[in-house]
């Protein structure tokens, strides 16, 4: 029973050091794996004792020992208690999550879309893909609850923008310094490398989650001055993303609806018209929007909110007026945006 008890308080320790020390930033699979192979002891732990009376009253003295002696190290630590020994590597995930110093390549591995591999009898368990393996189960979850409203931009998508924002909430809650959260953005992006549309949803979907604390809302403004500063993903967000949903992020967001509206505003400043067809033509290589495209993206923001629709109705007027204010068809793209709207 000794070693039990040891067992037990180490692991206490292990979940104290996996949410609040920096010794996370030397961890690599192995030790990832060691960790969660001794939070799996502790669920079976309780899966044995918690029945026995004598015992269960031995290792709850054991816990409250070693959550004092924690406590008085780690200010910041929730003593582990009894009750939450089932769900330790729920608690061990959660904490790593949380912790701002846990290294890109351990988040790597949680994420890795391959999931788990097969090990070899007696070796510490794969936890490769264990976040991806909990958002597809999460995602099933919204898919099947009869009280979650649907979706706009997908349950997996729904459930990876709301991780993302808990991890820039961690990484941003120690001071000013963004460069690590820069980082973690940079190297999501990369593992969406061959799914861009997806990462868009993700990013709509962490920009749509409501928040509840001044933490959220400063992750969630980092998270819009990445966007603007990287010109190749807003780009890409604005054209394959639906109208309906772009809409909703400029009610939202106000810096959002600015930088949605300049490239709406750059896209239809390559539009010339052509004489012979009677239509506004793209000029433009690196642009293949269409003036009933654009048409139909400024009509979704003037029906989002009213605010919106004033705001962008005034700066398009300013923009025909700019071009000499003329109501004749094929003189002003700006003109012709506002009567194809209007109708």
């Amino acid at each position: 029973m000794e070693a039990v008890l040891k067992n037990l308080a180490h692991t206490a320790e292990l979940l104290a050091v996996a949410a609040h020390s920096e010794v996370v930033q030397q961890w690599d699979q192995l030790t990832l794996s060691r960790a969660f192979h001794w939070a799996r002891y502790c669920e079976l732990l309780f899966s044995r004792f918690h029945t026995n009376a004598a015992i269960r009253r031995v290792m709850e003295q054991q816990l409250q020992l070693t959550g004092e002696s924690l406590r008085a190290a780690i200010p910041a630590h929730t003593e582990l208690s009894f009750l939450d020994l089932p769900r330790c590597q729920n608690l061990l995930l959660i904490g790593l999550l949380n912790n701002p110093e846990l290294p890109c390549s351990i988040m790597k591995v949680l994420f890795d879309p391959a999931g788990p591999a097969h090990t070899a009898h007696g070796e510490y368990g794969d936890v490769t893909g264990l976040c991806s393996h909990i958002i597809q189960c999460r995602s099933a979850c919204k898919v099947l609850s009869p009280l979650t409203g649907r979706s706009t931009v997908g349950a997996d998508a729904e459930v990876q923008g709301g991780m993302l924002m808990e991890r820039l909430d961690a990484l941003l809650s120690r001071g000013s310094d963004s460069r690590r959260a820069e980082q973690f953005l940079g190297s999501v992006h990369r593992g969406f490398e061959a799914a861009e549309q997806h990462f868009c949803l993700v990013i709509a979907a962490a920009l749509l989650t409501r928040t509840n604390s001044a933490a959220q809302t400063a992750s969630q403004v980092f998270l819009l001055d990445w966007l603007q500063s990287e010109h190749s993903v807003l780009q890409h967000m604005c054209s394959s993303l639906p109208a309906a949903l772009l809409a909703d992020l400029a009610k939202e967001h106000h810096k959002f609806s600015d930088a949605y509206y300049n490239v709406l505003k750059t896209w239809a400043s390559g539009l010339e018209y052509d004489v012979n067809d009677g239509d506004w033509v793209q000029t433009s290589t690196n642009c293949t929007v269409t003036f009933q495209e654009l048409t139909g993206r400024f009509l979704a923001l003037f029906e989002s909110s009213p605010s919106v629709k004033a705001k962008t109705e005034h700066q398009l007027h300013a923009l025909k007026v700019s071009d000499g204010d003329f109501d004749d068809r094929g003189l002003s793209v700006w003109g012709d945006l506002l009567l194809a709207i209007n109708k």
